[in-house]
């Protein structure tokens, strides 16, 4: 009989197994066998906890949308300032947030992005995270312009965030988050210029 308290510590080791498995051969070669040897358990665990693969594939997914989500959600509750920069700014940085810069983080996203295109439960999941984020740039720029205005401007900040993620992530040396996040702020402050007062340079580190 499994201990007590053991399901959610065995299905973060098995998130975390699959994250390791698709960094090292990807995800058309991340097998069963091969996710369960990195977690160390028998393949029928996974079953077990998930269903199978897609089940366990989900999960993971769900895992890094959550972790994207908190980081987002954390910088924005511990801002002193509730000025629209403020919280677009915050939005940037959870965007590049360690949890999903990460090498097996990076990767992670990159197979599900591409694997989106023909697995509907990963593009509904890619879908919804989508909209949050445009969602919640648009609602900050309303505050500062007209709508029509403000969807554009939330449409290519959520570009150049999701462009900028997606080279880094391609290149041979990885994200730099730190410049990545200079040049995203640094697009904000053109968007905004028009609209406020200029801020103090923006922070570029987590």
């Amino acid at each position: 009989m499994p201990k007590v308290g053991m399901e959610p510590i065995r299905r973060q080791q098995l998130i975390n197994a699959t994250m390791a498995a698709i960094d090292e051969v990807g995800l058309a070669e991340t097998t069963v066998m091969r996710i369960a040897r990195h977690a160390g358990v028998s393949a029928g665990i996974i079953s077990h906890y998930f269903g199978g693969k897609d089940g366990l594939l989900e999960a993971t997914m769900r895992q890094i949308l959550t972790d994207l989500t908190d980081a987002v959600a954390i910088r924005r509750r511990t801002l002193d300032d509730d000025s629209p920069r403020a919280h677009i700014g915050a939005i940037i940085e959870g965007n590049f947030d360690r949890t999903q810069v990460t090498g097996p983080a990076a990767k992670t996203w990159l197979a599900f992005w591409a694997s989106s295109m023909h697995k509907p439960m990963l593009q509904r999941l890619q879908n919804v995270n989508d909209r949050r984020l445009y969602t919640n740039l648009c609602h900050q720029f309303k505050r500062v312009m007209p709508h029509s205005e403000a969807r554009n401007a939330a449409r290519g900040l959520a570009a150049m965030i999701d462009g900028l993620w997606l080279r880094g992530a391609l290149s041979p040396e990885g994200l730099n988050a730190e410049e990545a996040r200079f040049l995203a702020h640094t697009y904000l402050e053109q968007l905004l210029a028009n609209y406020d007062a200029p801020a103090s340079a923006p922070n570029t580190h987590s």
